[in-house]
C-alpha cells in the first residue's frame, strides 16, 4: 500500500525543511539558506545547507542531500512510510486511506504470516533454552562467558531435542507445512516435514522495525556446517540486513557503528557495554548493508576477524564504504584475537586501549606485506601500489602526512611520488612545469571533462528549479540527456527539488541530483531568458550535430540516388546549424 500523491504533496507543503532540520541541528541564515555542521559526518565548520525555497538540504562535505521526509529517515533511522507517518503527526495531519501498491494483498497477507510465524517461532526456542533435555546449549552460552540478561536481550535460544520438534509446535499454532517452509523453519524432504535447525544454539534475526526475519544456528560438537543461516524467504534475503540492526534502532546519537564477523562478537562486545556493534549475516558485505548502516552513524569500524581471509574482507569492506562515500576505519584486535575472545580473555575494559586505523594506513600496511623493502624493486612496486590509495585522499593535510611515510618507506622525493598520485597541483611552479604530463588529479578523472551540452542542461534544470522560466519556454524534450530529462519534467510539473530527491532510493544517484540541485542559475531578473534561450540554442545546435554525425555515418553505405538525398540533408542541417549557433 502507499499514501495518495495529493495528500503527500500536501504534507511536504506543510512541512517546513528548516523547521524540520532544526529540531536536530542549530541552523544560522546566511545568502539565503541556512547553515550547520552536517549531522551525517563529523566536522567543524558549517558545510551543511537547507533551501527553504527548494525545500532541500545538502551537504558540501559528504554529499548527503534530500527532502523533510528523507532528513527524518536518515536521522530516525526509519523506512519511507515511518517517516512520513512521523511527520503527519507532528503536523497534524490524518492518515489518509491507503491505496493500492505495486504487492497484492495475497502477498502482503503471506509476509504478514510468516513474519508471525517466526515470531512464534523465536518465542518457542527462547523457551527450549531452559529446559533440562537442552543444558548443554545453555552450558554452551554460560561458558561464553553470557549472563541471563544478556541472553534475554539478544532472545537466544535452543532448538528442541525432537528432530520436528519446532514444526509440531508451529503446527499447534495453526501454520501450515508450506508456511513453515516458505519461512525456513521446516524442510520437506522424501515426503517428510521437519526443523531446519537441530542440535543447535539459536541467534533470531530481527529487523529494525523488531521483526523477526529468520534464524542463525550455532552447532555444537561435530555437526556440519557449524553456523547455519535460513535461507533466502520471501521476508528475508541475508545481503540486506545486519544482526543486531533492531538494537542500532535504539542507540540514538551514535558516533561510530561497529562492523564484525559473528554473532557472538555483537553480543560480546553488547554485553561489556560497547554501544553500535552490529555483524553481517553469514556473507561479505554488501553495498545495501552499507548504505543501511550509514543510517545510523557517520562513520563505521571494521573489526574482522585477523586471519587471512578476515583480512581480505576488510579491504573488500572499504572499496564498498568508499564506494557509498562512508568513512570507515579499521579496529585491530591484538595478536590475532577475534571480539569475542578479546572481550572474554581481557576483559571490558580493555576495548578503551584501542585506537582504530584510519583506511588508508590500513590498506598502506596490508600492501607492504605483498613487497619486499629491502630492495629497489619491492620499494618502487610499493610506492605505485600506494599512489592508488592515496589519489583518493581529498585533503591536502592528509596527503601531506601519508607522502611523508611514503617517502620514509621507499626513499622516493616528494615531487615524484606526487606526480605518480597524481597531485601536480600541490607541487611548486618548476615542479608542475616537470611533471606537465602527469595524471590529472583524481577529482578531474572522476567528474569528467564539462561539456558544453551538459552545462547548458543544467543551467537549465537550476532556471527551473529557481522558477525563473515562463511556463511553455522550455519542455523536456529540450533535454538530450535521459536523466536530466525526467528531472525537467517532474520540476516542470510543479514538483520541489526537495521531493524530486526524495524518489531517488540510490544514494549515490541522490547525492549526485542533489549536488546539482543544490546550485544557483546566477541569472538577474533581466538576463534570465537570454540565458534560457542560449542554452536552447546549445541543445537545438547538439541535436543538429547529432543528426549530421547519423547521416555522415549512412553515406558509407549509400551510392546513387540514396547518396545523393544524404548528401542533400546534410547540406541543409549544416545550414541550419549555422544559423542555430547565433546569437538572436
Amino acid at each position: 500500500m502507499r499514501f495518495p500523491q495529493a495528500w503527500l504533496d500536501e504534507l511536504r507543503e506543510r512541512s517546513d525543511i528548516v523547521s524540520v532540520v532544526s529540531r536536530y541541528v542549530h541552523l544560522t541564515p546566511k545568502g539565503g539558506r541556512y547553515w550547520g555542521l552536517c549531522p551525517f559526518h563529523g566536522e567543524k565548520t558549517a558545510s551543511f545547507s537547507v533551501n527553504p525555497q527548494r525545500q532541500m538540504y545538502y551537504c558540501f562535505g559528504c554529499h548527503a542531500g534530500g527532502s523533510a521526509i528523507t532528513f527524518v529517515m536518515e536521522m530516525e533511522h526509519l523506512e519511507f512510510a515511518d517517516a512520513v507517518k512521523l511527520l503527519a503527526e507532528q503536523n497534524h495531519m490524518e492518515l489518509p486511506e491507503m491505496i493500492a501498491g505495486r504487492e497484492d494483498a495475497a502477498s502482503r497477507s503471506e509476509k504478514e504470516r510468516l513474519y508471525e510465524a517466526n515470531r512464534q517461532c523465536a518465542r518457542y526456542f527462547h523457551s527450549e533454552l531452559w529446559k533440562k533435555e537442552n543444558a548443554q546449549i545453555l552450558s554452551y552460552l554460560y561458558g561464553r562467558g553470557l549472563d541471563d540478561q544478556t541472553i534475554r536481550m539478544f532472545g537466544l535460544g535452543s532448538t528442541p531435542a525432537r528432530s520436528d520438534g519446532a514444526t509440531q509446535a508451529m503446527r499447534a499454532l495453526g501454520f501450515t507445512d508450506d508456511e513453515l517452509v516458505r519461512a525456513g523453519i521446516s524442510v520437506r524432504r522424501d515426503g517428510r516435514v521437519y526443523d531446519m535447525f537441530r542440535q543447535r544454539a539459536i541467534f533470531p534475526i530481527i529487523d529494525a522495525q523488531g521483526r523477526v526475519l529468520g534464524f542463525g544456528g550455532r552447532a555444537l560438537g561435530d555437526i556440519k556446517p557449524k553456523y547455519l543461516n535460513t535461507g533466502d524467504t520471501p521476508v528475508f534475503n541475508k545481503r540486506l540486513g545486519v544482526f543486531a540492526a533492531n538494537l542500532l534502532k535504539k542507540q540514538r546519537g551514535l558516533k561510530r557503528v561497529i562492523l564484525v564477523e559473528g554473532y557472538m562478537d555483537v553480543i560480546a562486545l553488547t554485553q561489556a557495554g560497547v554501544p553500535g556493534v552490529c555483524a553481517t549475516l553469514g556473507t561479505a558485505l554488501t553495498i545495501e548493508q552499507a548504505r543501511m548502516l550509514k543510517r545510523y552513524a557517520p562513520e563505521i569500524w571494521v573489526s574482522y576477524d585477523g586471519d587471512a581471509a578476515g583480512q581480505k574482507a576488510i579491504l573488500r569492506a572499504l572499496e564498498i564504504f568508499d564506494e557509498e562515500n562512508v568513512k570507515a576505519r579499521v579496529l585491530v584486535f591484538p595478536d590475532g584475537l577475534d571480539p569475542d575472545e578479546y572481550i572474554r580473555q581481557r576483559g571490558p575494559q580493555a576495548m578503551d586501549s584501542l585506537d582504530p586505523m584510519d583506511a588508508t594506513t590500513y590498506r598502506m600496511k596490508q600492501e607492504a606485506q605483498h613487497h619486499d623493502l629491502s630492495t629497489q624493486e619491492g620499494r618502487t612496486a610499493y610506492a605505485i601500489a600506494c599512489a592508488k590509495y592515496l589519489a583518493k585522499v581529498k585533503e591536502p593535510v592528509e596527503l601531506e602526512n601519508y607522502v611523508k611515510e611514503l617517502m620514509v618507506a621507499t626513499g622516493f622525493p616528494r615531487d615524484v611520488l606526487l606526480a605518480q598520485i597524481g597531485r601536480t597541483e600541490l607541487l611548486s611552479q618548476e615542479q608542475q612545469r616537470t611533471y606537465r604530463h602527469a595524471a590529472r588529479p583524481l577529482e578531474e578523472k572522476l567528474e569528467g571533462v564539462d561539456t558544453e551540452t551538459a552545462a547548458a542542461e543544467r543551467q537549465l534544470l537550476l532556471l527551473l528549479a529557481e522558477k525563473r522560466i515562463e511556463p511553455g519556454t522550455v519542455t523536456a524534450d529540450d533535454f538530450i540527456s535521459e536523466e536530466r530529462r525526467a528531472m525537467a519534467q517532474k520540476l516542470i510539473d510543479g514538483m520541489t527539488p526537495g521531493a524530486i530527491l526524495e524518489e531517488i532510493d540510490d544514494e549515490n544517484e541522490r547525492a549526485r541530483a542533489a549536488r546539482l540541485l543544490e546550485k544557483d542559475s546566477g541569472a538577474g531578473e533581466e538576463g534570465q531568458l537570454r540565458m534560457a534561450g542560449d542554452c536552447l540554442r546549445i541543445l537545438h545546435r547538439k541535436r543538429i550535430e547529432e543528426k549530421i554525425a547519423a547521416l555522415q555515418q549512412e553515406l558509407g553505405h549509400q551510392t546513387g540516388e540514396d547518396k545523393r538525398r544524404t548528401l542533400l540533408k546534410i547540406q541543409e542541417l549544416t545550414k541550419e546549424r549555422q544559423t542555430a549557433g547565433r546569437k538572436e
